[in-house]
Order: structure tokens, then sequence, then C-alpha cells
């Protein structure tokens, strides 16, 4: 009788049962049909166990850079939060530096990256980036065109809200976009939704700014968006292959910071869908910024942009996650500026920056003014007066508008840091030099879509049909 290796040799040889008995057993005992010896074909079948699994990181051992200070008590447990998260995080194998933005605030349960972190590794975690992948700031100078007139020619062009727009409206983006979705299998089913999402700007804290530069007076539209579905499809496929590698290499990692090793078929194609997607959001500003300068038969005399969500490789080979954090690096993409851009609220002015590639900072800046409540907790906290009143209050002198018709008190100045404090503190951690500003004059925004959302009529119709009923 042929010899053959059973699972208990495989056991005796020292080695770990799993899933991967089977196809191990197979090859070898193959080879051993074929004439080969039986070491060989225990050879053969330890080529199948998997690696051993990591280990988290002893706590305080991956350094943490704080650059965030706090003037209240609220401002106290927010940092508190932060750096608890930021501690459970810091603890997954392959992370080798953190770093906290004074916008910081948590975004998750601890462990969660917060919203102004940014975590240097040795791999790509999706967690890390989440699903608005390359959320980004655009920027068009419209010299000889008057605020008032942007304003309105941008909110005639784009389009808030979830979901795209509707068939016969949509904008195809451009050729060589839409050839990187095809080429690569992890974007190849989302072709569609790259059309229909085109040209618009989603919801949330996204907006379309209208300004003036500090500098020399000129009219300017700022932008802030992400790659909407196109995005979150790509962060729902790499967060399932993440899990995968997860469970294979580090099951005591948290879910939510699970990563896709570099040097794989996997990682590859992930770092390529980033790069397309990326592409897709910058044209998406760009349309819109083109589209609202064909409106009003206008000339751009400047344009640049950044992403502050995303993954930057540096050449130190590691891989950094700005998780609401602005670059401030040089050279942190081929088409980068030396210069970036921090909206603060809308309010207020828009800051034009040059990065100083803070050590502490991990070369980075923060991305806006940051919250130290949840929009549910600070709406509570505004209770006893009308959206309406807290409206007229906040935007006094500004053009606000939103674009659903109905106020979303969560995303009014008071629900963001105080802007003067986030200046001072990437001023005073050297985190980037304030080099102009955009002054407001007025800001369209999303707005509260649920207010007049389809599941909402419903059941205030089928409550006045059971009032109805009950009166009669």
């Amino acid at each position: 009788m042929t010899e053959t290796i059973s699972g208990q040799d495989l056991i005796d040889a020292g080695l770990r049962q799993g899933k991967w008995f089977g196809p191990a057993l197979g090859a070898a005992n193959g080879h051993l049909a074929r004439g080969g010896t039986f070491e060989e074909a225990l050879a053969i079948a330890r080529g199948f166990q998997p690696p051993p699994t990591l280990p988290l990181q002893a706590g305080g051992i991956v350094p943490l850079h704080l650059n965030i200070d706090a003037a209240s008590p609220d401002e106290e447990a927010n940092i508190e939060a932060v750096k608890r998260t930021m501690q459970v995080l810091l603890r997954t194998p392959v992370i080798r530096a953190g770093a906290v933005m004074p916008d910081a605030c948590p975004a998750g349960p601890v462990g969660t990256i917060p919203v102004g972190g940014v975590a240097a590794s040795e791999a790509i975690h999706p967690g890390m980036h989440s699903a608005d992948i390359c959320c980004s700031m655009a920027i068009s100078v419209f010299p000889d065109i008057a605020p008032a007139a942007l304003l309105d020619a941008v909110h005639q062009v784009t389009h808030f809200g979830p979901g795209g727009r509707e068939r016969g409206k949509q904008i195809r983006p451009p050729d060589a976009v839409m050839a990187l979705f095809d080429g690569n299998p992890l974007l190849r089913d989302l072709t569609s939704q790259a059309i229909e999402h085109f040209g618009t700007q989603g919801d949330g804290n996204h907006f379309a700014y209208v300004g003036t530069m500090k500098s020399t007076g000129e009219t300017t539209l700022v932008t802030h968006h992400g790659s909407r579905g196109p995005g979150a499809r790509l962060y729902n496929k790499g967060m399932r292959i993440a899990e995968g590698f997860r469970l294979m290499l580090s099951p005591e990692t948290p879910a939510q910071n699970a990563w896709i090793p570099a040097d794989t078929r996997e990682g590859d194609e992930y770092w390529a869908a980033l790069q397309a997607v990326r592409e897709w959001t910058k044209q998406n500003h760009v349309a819109i910024h083109d589209m609202t300068a064909e409106r009003l038969s206008a000339r751009v005399a400047d344009r640049f942009w950044n992403e502050h969500n995303f993954v930057f490789r540096r050449p130190d080979g590691l891989f950094y996650h700005g998780k609401g954090a602005t670059p401030a690096f040089d050279n942190w993409a081929a088409d980068a500026t030396d210069l970036t851009i921090i909206p603060l609220n809308m309010a207020e002015p828009i800051l034009i920056v040059r990065g100083k590639n803070a050590a502490h900072g991990l070369g980075f800046s923060p991305h806006g003014a940051g919250r130290n409540y949840s929009r549910s907790q600070h709406k509570r906290m505004l209770g006893g007066r009308t959206d309406a009143e807290i409206f007229a209050e906040e935007t006094s002198g500004i053009d606000a508008r939103f674009f659903s018709g109905f106020t979303d008190i969560s995303e009014l100045p008071s629900a963001y840091k105080n802007a003067a404090a986030v200046r001072a503190q990437i001023e005073r951690y050297g985190l980037a030099e304030i080099v102009d500003e955009v002054l407001p004059y007025g800001c369209i925004m999303a707005g509260d879509w649920d207010a007049d959302a389809p599941w909402r009529r419903k059941r205030e119709a089928r409550n006045k049909a059971r009032a109805q009923d009950a009166g009669s």
C-alpha cells in the first residue's frame, strides 16, 4: 500500500491544526503518490501553514504625539477620549507612530482612529481612512465676479443630498478616470455609481463656500466633499479584504483596525483603487468649479486642492493614514502644490496654509475645527429655541443656505470647536504657516434631509390617518 500522510502526522510534527490541513494533505499525498519521500511530502505540507499570528503591541510602546490643548472641562474630556482610543489603536501590531491634531474628536468605538488622528503603519488600514475616502478641499479664484453671483451660480450647478443625480442630469467623468475604474478589479463594478454620483457633494459637513481672498479681494469658491458612493463601496470591499487578513494574521486586533499587507496582490489592487478614487474625487471638484465658471462665462485665475482623509506612502516605506488630517509635508502627491486648505466653520475664514512637516505631527496639520460634542448632543444643548432663531443668530452677516431647504443646526458654527483656539494651536505646535485667508460671504450645505424624508412623510401620513379614525 502506498504510504500516506494523515492529519495526525502533521500534528505530531508540531503543526497547528486548522482548515489549511485539507489542501496541505492533498498536496503532500499527491507527492507521495508520485514516488516522493515522506520527508519531502511533510515539507510540502508545512508550506501550507499560515504565518504565526501577531500579538498586540504592549501599551505605551508606540509613540503618540499630542498637538492639542484644552480650554474647558468639556475639551479636557474630549482629549482624554481621543487619547484612550489612540492608545488602543497604537497596539495594532503594524502601527509605528501616531499623532493627534488640534481638531481631534472621537469617531466610533474605543480603538477607532479619531477625526484629527494620524497613524503611520507598515500596511494599509481601510478603517483608518473611513468610508469617506479622499474627503478633500478645492479652491478656485474668480477675478471680477461678485460673491453673490458666484454663490448663486454654484447653487444652480451643484447637487447635495443622498444618492446621485437623476437620469438625464448625470455627468460622465473624464474618460481617463473611467479607464482607471475599468482596469481595476475592485472598481470595475462601480462604474455606474461613478457616473451617477459625479458632480455631487453629498451631505453632512460637506459644503460650497464663497468668499474673498484677504490678500487680493478676489472672489473665491471652495468646495468640500469626498468620493461619495464609489469611495464608500471601495471602503466596504477593503474592510472585507482586511478582515480576512486580520483573522489569519492577528485575531486580537480590533476589526476596525484590520489591515491589508502591502506586499500582496490584494494590497497592490487596493492601493491602485485608492489612487483611482482619488482622481475621481479631484475631477469631481473640478467639474463643479468648471460648471460654475461656465454658467458665469468667467475665467479661473488660480486653482489647487488637497485631500485630508487618505493614505500616503512616504519614502520611509510606511503608510501614513490621515483621518481628517491635512498633509503638511513636501511632495505629498504628484499634483501637490506647496499650499493646502483648512476650513473652520461657515462664518469663519478658510485658512490657506503652507505645511511645516512637523515631526510631532507626523507631517500633518488639522483639517478643520472639529467637534467637542456629537451632533445629537449639540442639538440637545441648543434646546429651548427654534431652528430659525438659532440659524438667524449664528449666520448673521453671511448668506448661509441649506440645499434641502431644511436647516441642519448641527452644521452651524456653534457645533464646532472655537476657531481662534484651533488657529492658535496650529501656530503653537508649528503644524503649518497661515499664508492667506478666504473671508466668508456665504455657504451652501446639504441641510437636514431627514426633515422631509419619504419615510418621515409616510409616518406622518399614517399618524394623521390614525388620529382622524380615532376622532370619527
